[in-house]
């Protein structure tokens, strides 16, 4: 083992010392529902009274308040994707947003430590454009079929099977995809991204719809992978024409990482912040969201005069993160997210090329 290599394994180690030892741990709070914390989270509880009983409030304010309380004392910051629950997107979260914005607005707070509400892979990209701030994710077992389907080593073994073809890969991968990958994308920026490239074939990876759905905007070839999103896939085109046949005048509104032909009967399509954008300033008399349940909840909890059709289906794995889980996290540092720094260096170099891409 070379000099360099014996410092590069020390910096490593020293990285994964305990956030709870670099921390500390504090006392856990008493969780009974008093009248000062009915007070106190009165007025959370009328963002959220649509979706939570008055007499489920009581369990969940407790959690409310003490998260609240020790993010402050943590010099902490609670990022939350469009798809948590209501009560952790309205009642406890900084910075709400979907996986990229959320990392990016968590390199504008001044807070030691991030704790991300979404899935692991979104903790991952939040640790590489925060390096040096800690970050924690409730649940370390909140994957991703998306991100699960392709790993680095798939990536080489397509850079030799199409020599000199660019990669453009989904920000819904893990670093070590991204480690491989010549530029990152998002669902909202894709075409951008493909269109930027000089190559007249481009692998997009590894959603095969969002791949799919981009290849009909471009002249240029696009190769594809078979990964797919567990939530956006369940959608079929039927089950949209039976919602517009049972709900006259209603619009669609679908997301990119579903099946082309559900796009098609979609009467919009676009990102998350995108859906949300459209609904905010459409303000549509009905409509259907062809994504993750949860988001179709928070915007209505800010949008008045818009009835919601929810076809609801939940990702299991925005479901692992929970107030309890929040909570803990906050009191024992767990569990942190760390990426090898060799690794590290070369995710964020594809992440930066997307986020200084002029569009």
């Amino acid at each position: 083992m070379t000099m360099l290599d014996l410092r590069t394994e020390a910096a490593t180690a020293s990285a994964f010392v305990s956030a709870a030892a670099r921390f500390g741990v504090v006392e856990k709070p008493d969780l009974a529902f008093t009248p000062a914390i009915a007070r106190e989270t009165e007025h959370l509880y009328e963002k959220v009274k649509d979706f939570i009983p008055a007499f489920e409030w009581a369990a969940y304010a407790p959690y409310v308040h003490a998260i609240n309380r020790l993010k402050k004392e943590r010099n902490a910051v609670i990022l939350a994707h469009n798809y948590q629950t209501p009560d952790i997107f309205h009642c406890v979260a900084d910075i709400v947003g979907d996986s990229l914005q959320l990392a990016r607005d968590a390199t504008k707070v001044d807070a030691e430590i991030i704790v991300q509400c979404g899935v692991h892979f979104m903790a991952e990209t939040s640790k590489l454009l925060n390096p040096e701030k800690t970050v924690l994710i409730p649940d370390a077992k909140a994957g991703c079929s998306l991100s699960e389907s392709i790993t680095g080593a798939d990536v080489r073994l397509l850079k030799e099977r199409y020599p000199g073809v660019p990669v453009v890969t989904y920000v819904n991968t893990s670093a070590d995809v991204k480690a491989e990958t010549d530029i990152c994308c998002t669902s909202s920026n894709v075409l951008a991204v493909v269109e930027s490239l000089e190559s007249d074939t481009v692998l997009c990876i590894p959603d095969e719809y969002l791949a799919m759905n981009v290849a009909r905007q471009t002249n240029k070839k696009i190769l594809t992978w078979k990964g797919h999103c567990e939530v956006h896939e369940r959608f079929t085109a039927a089950e949209l024409l039976a919602y517009k046949e049972a709900n006259p005048g209603i619009e669609i509104i679908g997301h990119p990482e579903c099946h082309p032909d559900v796009i098609e009967v979609c009467d919009f399509s676009g990102s998350t912040s995108g859906m949300i954008n459209y609904v905010k300033d459409k303000r549509p008399p009905r409509v259907l969201l062809v994504t993750e349940c949860s988001m179709a909840s928070n915007i209505q909890a800010e949008v008045e005069g818009v009835d919601f059709v929810k076809p609801c289906n939940l990702c299991p794995h925005m479901k692992r993160i929970t107030l309890p889980k929040i909570l803990d996290s906050l009191l024992y540092m767990t569990e942190e997210v760390l990426v090898d720094p060799a690794i590290a260096d070369r995710a964020r170099l594809a992440v930066e090329r997307m986020v200084n891409l002029k569009q």
